[in-house]
């Protein structure tokens, strides 16, 4: 595996750590509140912030390229995130940021099952070892014996 400074692993790590920050500062954020309104702070928040990053990279003329599959597809995925959002947050209200965010993560699963079944992707065997693994790890990190 080649780890260049801008290879999709190191940027995929960097998004694991920013997604690891969200679970923790999440739950403490939103301690308190009612879960919807404290996910839609944080959804703004997002909005803004992409905006500027768009903005300061000159992609926001690059918003007028996409295709009307484009838009669709991305709307869905945005719906699918507020739906993701809201329970996450619900989940947060009442569970452990550990307990929820590693249950949250069998989403690896999934995505391996969607990938294959919709996107055809081919994984390899050890690569079905490896959410096995997942699903196995996700069941002792909830376990509470």
């Amino acid at each position: 595996m080649s780890w260049s400074p801008m290879s999709w692993q190191v940027w995929a790590l960097v998004s694991a750590v920013f997604t690891a920050l969200t679970a923790v500062l999440a739950r403490a954020g939103s301690a308190g509140a009612e879960s919807d309104a404290a996910a839609f702070m944080r959804s703004v928040v997002i909005l803004l912030a992409l905006g500027a990053l768009c903005f300061a990279t000159g992609q926001w003329q690059a918003l007028r390229a996409l295709t009307g599959r484009n838009l669709g597809l991305l709307s869905l995925s945005g719906l699918a995130t507020a739906g993701s959002w809201a329970c996450y947050f619900r989940a947060l209200k009442v569970g452990g940021a550990a307990q929820v965010a590693t249950l949250n993560k069998l989403s690896i699963v999934l995505v391996a099952l969607f990938g294959a079944t919709m996107l055809g992707e081919r994984l390899s065997g050890v690569n079905w070892l490896g959410v096995g693994l997942v699903v196995l790890g996700a069941y002792l990190l909830t376990w509470r014996g």
